[in-house]
């Protein structure tokens, strides 16, 4: 199968001259970035010794200084000119008359006086820029946008068309105090069915499906207590967001291998919820600690509904998911174990890939083990990211409901990888997966097995290109008559 032929990446460069009164091509730039850079103060220009006490500009420098308190500054104990023209610049900046000795040093600093002006009036522009482009003090917004090409076919099945979709994320992040965190995600794009948003199998990690319109996806507010605590609320959150610190470090291009595994315990879908997390203090951040971070989720559809019956929040209607998670760990590794209660009537299916499992009547409880390690420098060791997940559901006795589930998966990553800048990733496992079923066949074919690599290139700090492949068999857990599934694409995104 044909996937692509050719992909073209051509980014925009934007320059900003400041205008200069001399050609900047006969004067030594450097000088003066030296200068501006330094900071040992003198006060006495003998102390400068280029500048000789038979040259007649070092007694006029020498007066000049003494007369307005002026304070120079070296960076190697000697003065060039664009240094002597800085004091000059420094000591005369707010002189409203200047004697005969005085214009005779501005005119044989001429030169070098422009260029500073010229700098500062270029830089000045630079701030007026800035400032008027600020729509708030107290709000940064970053933005992402993935353009992807590719294609997905599945076995006995014509869906091998080339596609070409998009995605851009909008994060406002706004903070009051310095310390806190209301976060905003806006998102759009037009990817569907088919075309990698396929939420059982071909799932994207850069997917969205709102059909070309803004909607806000994420929304909540966090803030420090004490040293230790975090707090969180949110009217759109995932309990994934609520935790001390991610429980996977390896980054998919599959939704699926998300997380250490998108699956029973993370990943509760958007909701209204709350959660605090507590960080144990350590004298070194290098050093290992613990930490406890517990959290609650109502579903979306469900939370803002004022029906106990049918909605709200911590009600029997609510779908809710309640979350707990203990991990010990540095910077560069880490251990944990996370357990979850998802309530009866939550959405049947959303965990389980198994036709046969896909049906459920009870609560489930899950339990998510996770753990990473990274190298102490980026080579040819990878960095690893692995994930186990067990889940039990309470039955009615109905027959082929699921009883048990399992998932798992391990990641691996390389940074730098070749080149600097570049990134390289691995992932295979499998899906959640019903291991048991109520009063039926245990043999519930559930032997899918995924699989992805890719590899970034860096084009710049804001533009990459990823192509990727990936294999998903069994994707339905019902046997052959699925068929398997391949994919291949690439992914090119821009941050703003």
């Amino acid at each position: 199968m044909k996937l692509f032929q050719q992909l073209l990446v051509a980014p925009a460069a934007l320059g900003l001259m400041a205008p200069m009164a001399v050609n900047a091509a006969d004067l030594n730039l450097n000088g003066v970035s030296d200068y501006s850079a330094s900071s040992e103060e003198v006060k006495s220009i003998s102390q400068f010794s280029d500048v000789y006490p038979t040259d007649w500009a070092y007694q006029a420098l020498t007066k000049l200084a003494e007369r307005h308190g002026c304070v120079a500054s070296s960076p190697n104990g000697s003065m060039t000119r664009y240094e002597a023209a800085a004091l000059l610049n420094k000591c005369l900046g707010n002189v409203a008359q200047v004697n005969e000795e005085e214009r005779r040093l501005i005119n044989e600093f001429g030169p070098e006086l422009a260029v500073i002006k010229g700098r500062i009036d270029g830089l000045e522009a630079r701030v007026g820029e800035f400032e008027a482009g600020v729509f708030s003090t107290t709000t940064k917004l970053r933005g992402k946008t993935a353009f992807v090409i590719g294609a997905v076919e599945e076995e006995d099945q014509s869906t091998d068309a080339l596609t070409f979709n998009y995605s851009t994320t909008l994060n406002l992040n706004t903070s009051f105090t310095g310390k806190d965190l209301l976060y905003t995600r806006i998102k759009t794009g037009n990817f569907g069915p088919g075309s990698f948003d396929d939420k059982g199998n071909a799932y994207l990690a850069a997917a969205n499906s709102n059909d070309d319109t803004l909607k806000v996806d994420k929304l909540w507010y966090q803030f420090p207590v004490g040293d230790n605590w975090k707090v969180w609320l949110g009217a759109k959150v995932e309990n994934y967001y609520m935790l001390a610190s991610a429980p996977s470090i390896y980054k998919p291009m599959l939704k699926g291998f998300a997380l250490g595994g998108n699956d029973a315990v993370y990943g509760a879908s958007t909701g209204q919820g709350f959660g605090a997390a507590w960080t144990q203090s350590v004298d070194d951040r290098s050093q290992p600690r613990f930490a406890v971070s517990a959290n609650y989720t109502a579903s979306s559809s469900t939370g803002e509904s004022s029906d106990p019956n049918s909605g709200g929040i911590m009600t029997d209607g609510s779908k809710g998911m309640t979350l707990v998670k203990l991990e010990y760990g540095s910077p560069r590794w880490q251990t944990s174990v996370a357990y979850s209660h998802k309530d009866d009537n939550a959405d049947a299916g959303s965990y389980y890939s198994t036709t046969k499992g896909k049906s459920r009547t009870g609560d489930t409880d899950a339990f998510a083990f996770r753990g990473y390690w990274t190298p102490e420098t980026t080579g040819a060791i990878p960095a690893i990211s692995a994930g186990y997940t067990i889940a039990s559901v309470d039955d009615d006795g109905t027959a082929n409901e699921t009883e048990n589930t399992a998932s798992w998966m391990i990641g691996l990553s390389w940074r730098d990888a070749f080149v600097d800048g570049n990134n390289a990733g691995v992932a295979f496992g499998q899906r959640q997966y019903a291991t048991d079923v109520t009063n039926g066949d245990d043999d519930a074919a559930d032997d899918n097995f995924n699989w992805e690599a890719y590899y970034t290139f860096k084009v710049s700090d804001n533009i990459s290109v990823t192509p990727a492949v990936f294999g998903i068999s069994n994707p339905d857990g019902n046997g052959p008559a699925n068929g398997d599934t391949f994919g291949g694409l690439v992914q090119t995104t821009f941050k703003f």
